[in-house]
């Protein structure tokens, strides 16, 4: 893999730093009276740079720059390997990657993200979307098309297993995902309802 040359590296600063001038001014003041204006100032760039990184200022909490990560990390997966599971050590490889300091950013942009309702609301909406670029990779490795209705199903059902065992309101903490790593078991065993349920770990 190619490191990234001097001009991507001084635009992944520029995009970071009006990030974290962006949620510490939501922060200390809330998401709504936060303007465009103020966060390109305290970022020291032009309102017009600010949208050269960000459509707008939900995109800019909305955003998960892991989305892309996590997507090349499944079709690095093994030949071979369900689908599930490629999806499960994708998840491990690109989150336990995270360095300290970078994950507690993510942490508060998921803050600010549950805590502001129409945000939550249109994070909700791009599950579809989320749903829909994870099945195309789901077929790609299968050598199936693209919207081939099995793939979209199981990219569906992960999804929607993410939905339910991770956290609703807060950022996700290191368990939590050791819940969504049960629920890809229950997923991948066909959902099992016969038997003793053991209760995931209770969520603060």
């Amino acid at each position: 893999m190619t490191s990234p040359g001097l001009r991507e590296r001084k635009k992944a600063r520029t995009r970071a730093a009006i990030r974290e001038h962006a949620l510490r001014l939501f922060e200390a003041q809330g998401y709504a009276a936060t303007t465009v204006d103020q966060i390109a100032e305290a970022a020291d760039v032009s309102p017009s740079t600010f949208f050269r990184y960000y459509p707008t200022k939900e995109d800019l909490v909305l955003t998960d720059d892991y989305d892309p990560l996590l997507l090349e990390a499944v079709r690095g997966q093994p030949a071979g390997l369900h689908p599930i599971e490629a999806i499960r050590r994708s998840i491990r490889q690109v989150y336990t990657a995270i360095p300290p300091q970078e994950w507690a950013a993510e942490q508060r942009r998921q803050r600010i993200l549950q805590s502001v309702d129409d945000l939550r609301a249109r994070y909700l909406r791009q599950y579809s979307e989320a749903i829909a670029m994870l099945a195309t990779v789901v077929a790609e490795r299968a050598g199936l098309p693209p919207e081939d209705f099995r793939a979209r199903v199981l990219a569906g059902a992960v999804m929607g297993a993410a939905l339910a065992s991770l956290p609703g309101s807060g950022p996700y903490e290191t368990r939590d995902f050791e819940v969504l790593d049960r629920a890809l078991d229950l997923l991948q065993a066909g959902l099992p309802l016969t038997g003793e349920e053991q209760a995931p770990p209770e969520q603060d």
